[in-house]
């Protein structure tokens, strides 16, 4: 299983690529740095017991982010956020002369307003890729399920998904396994650990996706790069007949930095058999529909205007 359009953040940064060439590559089976998970073995759905974590077909280091997770690829570019923000400016400056317009049709309330208007300077975003969202001191308002998770049915280019369960964990490295991963999240003062599980219209792919709210954008890189065969987002079981077999059998992880946000993924098919090519490529299409509707909105929404979504 593999997921391209890496988001995590790293030293060594490559030529980002446009998302026609990304799509090229999926169209042909062209996995830069993929590995698939091995099986691992099946967990008892009705036990807390974590899954064994998954082996690897291809060894890590191939690039030199030291991706470890099977859908890798080039970094995503962020380009489109800034083209919103210019947007927003050109938004901004036809509202205003759509409200003169407007009041010029009354000349008595536009004599009355003349003397007291002023001009306020637009609102812009701290410069870099993430904009607010690249620490949480200019991005300081806590997530929520509501925010990530808004839509509980939805279809993108339609593929219908469903959300069967959510998760607030008390302590972040309750969402996650592996030491190497936990102690990414303590060192980056993590208070925050959501998880959200999905599934298709199937019933054949099923997924976790969590997102961590860590204090800096470094830190979020770090725990990127903390990801491993044996580190990863704890799958999030549901309750309904079929994402309760989440975390039993084989799957893949990775884990993306977005400002100072880690988002993190787990992906699997219901009956948990290892990936082969034509089923990884499936399972990275549903990550990343499901991520793209869910998670990188809103905090697209909070790099761009400091805000959380109400």
């Amino acid at each position: 299983m593999g997921f391209p359009d890496e988001r995590e953040t790293g030293t060594d940064r490559t030529p980002r690529r446009s998302r026609r060439d990304r799509k090229a590559d999926a169209d042909t089976g062209s996995f830069a740095g993929a590995f698939t998970p091995a099986g691992a073995p099946t967990a008892d759905p009705g036990t807390d017991a974590p899954p064994a974590a998954p082996e690897t077909d291809h060894p890590e280091g191939r690039r030199s982010r030291k991706t470890w997770s099977p859908y890798d690829e080039e970094s995503r570019s962020r380009g489109p956020l800034w083209a919103a923000i210019a947007g927003v400016v050109v938004l901004g400056l036809l509202g205003g002369g759509l409200a003169i317009m407007f009041n010029a049709d009354d000349p008595a309330a536009t004599s009355a307003d003349a003397g007291r208007r002023t001009s306020a300077p637009l609102p812009s975003a701290p410069p870099g890729e993430f904009g607010y969202a690249a620490s949480r001191s200019t991005d300081p308002d806590p997530l929520t399920v509501k925010e990530l998770f808004r839509a509980k049915k939805f279809t993108v280019s339609g593929r219908a998904y469903e959300m069967t369960v959510t998760s607030k964990d008390k302590k972040c490295a309750d969402g996650v396994l592996g030491d190497k991963m936990a102690k990414a999240l303590k060192s980056g003062k993590c208070t925050q650990m959501m998880r959200a599980s999905f599934r298709d219209k199937s019933g054949k792919v099923i997924g976790t996706v969590g997102v961590a709210n860590l204090n800096t954008s470094k830190s979020a890189a770090k725990v990127a790069k903390a990801g491993g065969t044996a580190d990863y987002v704890k799958p999030l079981a549901g309750k309904d007949e079929i994402t309760k077999f989440l975390g039993s059998g084989s799957g893949g992880a990775k884990i993306w930095a977005h400002g100072h946000y880690a988002v993190l993924v787990w992906f699997q098919s219901k009956d948990g058999v290892k990936p082969d090519k034509k089923s990884s490529k499936r399972l990275f299409q549903a990550a990343e529909d499901i991520t793209k509707e869910t998670v990188f909105q809103a905090l697209d929404r909070r790099a761009l205007t400091g805000m959380r979504a109400t």
